[in-house]
């Protein structure tokens, strides 16, 4: 898949969980959404755009919550 469709996704899952008052509660709710429902292949090309680019692209909140469980979000990926 497209490095700016995973951003842009990723970008939608962030405004959704953004309106969350309590930032832990969010960047969870961000982590878990992304373990859940994208499969390992779309993780990992996520954290290798993080790796080249620092995140470019991605929302604060989104930035946040896979820096901050990459290697939650690693798990399943076959490198």
């Amino acid at each position: 898949m497209e490095t700016e469709k995973l951003v842009r996704m990723a970008n939608q899952i962030g405004a959704f969980f953004a309106s969350e008052p309590d930032r832990p509660v969010a960047v969870e709710g961000v982590t878990n959404h992304l373990r859940r429902f994208w499969e390992p292949r779309m993780r990992g090309q996520l954290l290798d755009h993080l790796d080249a680019t620092g995140g470019a692209g991605l929302s604060p909140l989104v930035l946040d919550a896979v820096t901050t469980n990459r290697e939650r979000l690693a798990g399943g990926i076959a490198r």
